[in-house]
């Protein structure tokens, strides 16, 4: 019998797995697929604190860069980047730039001209200069994700079940799908975007949905990035900027010149791989169970804004779509039951955020406000 069961191998569910096992619990952790699978391997691998929701949000963000940088050197994960550039190509994005400066969310921030940003990176397109972040990182996900599992079985002795899918939950144990079951004290059920197969009258009362997104990665261009790269429309979508006056003006005008792009719900992210490669995207189409598919025209749209800041886009060599749980605010939490936590990020910010989320999960459930390596 376990202390604590994970449902979910998926990084919140890690994050969760993680902090119990910080308190000296027992963990088992329960995940249908042979390995992760979905939103925590198919994104940018990008831990953004910079241009997170004021407030609790921004805060998770920080703490949780704090644990990614705890845990990666251990865990055998490479830190590829460090740091973020959010680059202003607009009057208006300057401005709204230069708000966010005067905010407490500016802590380890320097804002930089068009001459400092173009001697940071020829490659930049910035004239209305940039944003400098050091608090930021980025990680393979696809390589991070499994090498984070690996360590917490051998350094926290976590046991994870792979290829097994949950089927009911109850306090105190998990059934399978092949008739068996695990008990455990404490349930903490982290099923993503699952919204079908556990507690799916939560999702509908939550109106929790999916978002697809469409992801590139481009050759190498012979030039290394030196940290990644956003642009104007992530000041107006990330609500650490967009939620400031100064930002208004600037998604007016935006409206006008990028309205194929704001359609998509595209903004430009751009990181780098150890290979020279770079990651780019995304997109943002919302359903219950959005097709499959990629589409060209998002496809060119990402590429345009890549262009318009970086220049001429190197050849794409990969695409994939992903998607994941979506709705108002950035996450759930929920006792469906006795001994039983519900937990979804639903603001795609996983990665960035879970670390702390499930320190305040786990810290509530066993008295615990912080957790220590």
């Amino acid at each position: 019998m376990a202390d604590v069961i994970v449902v979910g191998a998926g990084i919140v569910g890690m994050a969760h797995a993680l902090a119990a096992a910080r308190l000296g619990r027992s963990v088992v952790v329960v995940d249908r697929d042979a390995h992760a699978n979905g939103a925590s391997v198919r994104n940018f691998g990008f831990i953004t604190v910079t241009g997170q929701a004021r407030g609790t949000v921004w805060q998770r963000a920080r703490r949780s860069a704090e644990v990614w940088r705890e845990v990666a050197p251990p865990a055998g994960i490479a830190v590829e980047q460090e740091g973020l550039l959010v680059v202003g190509q607009r009057a208006e994005a300057g401005h709204v730039l230069d708000a966010f400066m005067a905010t407490e969310m500016a802590e380890g921030c320097r804002r930089l001209g068009a001459v400092e940003t173009t001697d940071m990176c020829g490659h930049l397109n910035a004239p209305a200069g940039a944003i400098h972040s050091t608090l930021d990182l980025r990680v393979e996900s696809r390589e991070a994700i499994p090498k984070l599992a690996a360590w917490l079985a051998t350094a926290h002795g976590v046991t994870f079940r792979f290829g097994a899918a949950v089927v009911e939950v109850e306090t105190g144990r998990v059934h399978l799908a092949d008739g068996g079951r695990i008990e455990g004290e404490t349930v903490i059920v982290c099923p993503g975007d699952d919204w079908a197969s556990l507690f799916p009258a939560i999702y509908t009362e939550e109106a929790i949905t999916r978002c697809k997104l469409q992801m590139l990665r481009l050759a190498a261009p012979g030039w290394r990035l030196p940290a990644p790269v956003m642009s104007d429309l992530s000041l107006v979508r990330y609500l650490g900027y967009a939620a400031l006056p100064e930002a208004a003006p600037l998604k007016a005008r935006l409206e006008q010149e990028e309205a194929e792009a704001l359609h998509w719900g595209i903004h430009l992210i751009a990181v780098q791989s150890a290979d020279g490669s770079l990651v780019v995207g995304d997109s943002h189409e919302y359903g219950p169970t959005p097709d499959p598919f990629g589409r060209t025209t998002i496809d060119a749209a990402m590429l345009r804004q890549y262009t318009a800041v970086l220049g001429p886009a190197p050849e794409v060599i990969e695409r994939w779509t992903g998607t994941y749980a979506s709705a108002a605010g950035h996450s759930i939490v929920r006792t469906p039951m006795d001994g039983v936590r519900l937990v979804v990020v639903t603001s795609g910010t996983g990665a960035s955020t879970s670390f702390a989320l499930a320190e305040e999960v786990v810290g509530e459930l066993f008295g615990s406000e912080r957790l220590s390596a």
